[in-house]
């Protein structure tokens, strides 16, 4: 039986943003991250394309607290005449403020496996916590959009409790976005009636 190379870390930051793509021009933020949104900030750490990692779960150990946000959006759904002129628009979203989660995750081989190869999990796993001690990233992590990094990212802190208070099921939520682990086409796909029980999320794989 191989063995299983895990992965767990803790993230708190002053905000967040899950968004829900049913929330289209007002968007809302989850309750927690996706699945994709939380593999993304994994490899937001370290990127290796020999592995890819699963999410299998997130612990909420913040009570959930929404706030309203505005901000200037100079991206490609702004109309026409404002991409023309270079003109922003005001975009009022609902986001998550003072959070702090902790993500689990398992990594997969997706490169050489016979005897005498590298084994990729276990180099990923090494290499992610030498990073996580040094500071050093793949790209900048967030915790939804790139302006909401974290004030903390690292090991277990022992005064971190799960809330286990909230329970909640989400009638749709959003699993991938990619058809690959990488360099995939968009193809979203959804799981229905997910759940949150006494703060856990669960993701079916």
């Amino acid at each position: 039986m191989s063995k299983t190379y895990s992965l767990e870390i803790e993230v708190a930051g002053n905000a967040a943003m899950w968004t829900r793509p049913d929330s289209v021009s007002a968007p809302v933020s989850y309750p927690a991250p996706t699945f994709s949104a939380v593999k993304g900030f994994f490899e937001s750490i370290l990127f290796q394309k020999s592995t890819v990692v699963v999410p299998i779960k997130t612990e909420i150990c913040a009570p959930l607290s929404y706030q309203k946000y505005h901000t200037n959006y100079g991206g490609p759904l702004r109309k026409a005449e404002q991409i023309k002129k270079g003109n922003p628009y005001q975009l009022l979203a609902t986001i998550l403020i003072n959070v702090c989660y902790r993500f689990y995750a398992e990594i997969k081989d997706l490169g050489a496996t016979q005897a005498g190869r590298l084994n990729h999990q276990h180099a990923y796993q090494e290499r992610f916590y030498r990073r996580i001690k040094k500071g050093q990233w793949f790209r900048t992590p967030c915790l939804g959009w790139s302006e909401f990094t974290p004030n903390y990212l690292g090991s277990f802190r022992d005064t971190t409790q799960v809330d286990e208070k909230i329970n909640e099921t989400l009638p749709s939520m959003l699993h991938t976005v990619f058809n690959k682990p990488y360099e995939g086409k968009v193809a979203p796909t959804f799981k229905q009636n997910v759940t949150i029980h006494q703060g856990v999320l669960t993701y079916a794989q």
